[in-house]
């Protein structure tokens, strides 16, 4: 055990190094495909092989390292078939809280107030808005109170965030057209009408998914 081990305790570490682990993946400074080993992540972060195994176990399941018999954990690589399948499982889970949604005409605070930091952003893409962006549509699934959808929402979010992060990061999209697309779907709650918002939900999505695999197309 390392001197910042006994200081948090063993739990608290493995959390910490699997937090930092993350955001660097998701901000592209570990790039796709590059390689974890439990040695270099030890050192990377001053903790005990076990630790650092225990970092690379939880990003495997949380789907941003993968692992094959034998081999080093690698960064998932994002490609236009693990695109289009991440997305498609949103738009259901999401489609299905819209409308349940509408029926009770239920707008969640949370997604309008994370709307409303990307309605005051600056015009045009920027990689700021992947934050609020994932919240506003984590609120959608959250307002259903449903401790087994949330979980499965949570499955594969780490994919959600590194595909959202890669649309962004390519500067595909603008923040003022999210913003209002957002605040069309939230619209379309409010009234009631469950198709519409799903309707409108799956041309949000749709037009990330296809600028993403058509620039993933051109690399």
């Amino acid at each position: 055990m390392t001197t910042t081990e006994a200081a948090l305790g063993i739990v608290g570490v493995v959390d910490a190094v699997t937090a930092q682990l993350r955001e660097r993946i998701l901000s592209g400074e570990i790039r796709s495909g590059a390689p974890l080993t439990e040695a270099a992540v030890s050192q990377m972060f001053g903790v005990a092989r076990p630790s650092a195994k225990a970092a690379i176990e939880q990003l495997v399941a949380s789907g941003l390292l993968e692992r094959t018999a034998h081999r080093s954990a690698r960064v998932v690589g994002i490609d236009p078939e693990t695109v289009r399948d991440v997305y498609r499982t949103r738009t259901r889970l999401e489609s299905a809280a819209l409308r349940e949604l509408a029926a009770r005409r239920a707008v969640p605070a949370a997604a309008i107030a994370a709307n409303a930091e990307i309605l005051a952003m600056e015009p045009g893409p920027d990689p700021a808005t992947v934050d609020p962006d994932l919240r506003f549509h984590t609120a959608l699934i959250d307002a259903l109170h449903s401790e087994r959808t949330g979980r499965m929402y949570r499955s594969v979010l780490d994919e959600v965030r590194l595909c959202m992060a890669q649309v962004q990061g390519r500067r595909l999209l603008d923040a003022s057209a999210i913003a209002a697309q957002h605040a069309e779907i939230l619209d379309a709650v409010a009234s009631g009408d469950g198709q519409r918002a799903a309707q409108l939900l799956d041309a949000h999505l749709s037009s990330a998914e296809e600028r993403l695999v058509e620039a993933l197309g051109a690399e």
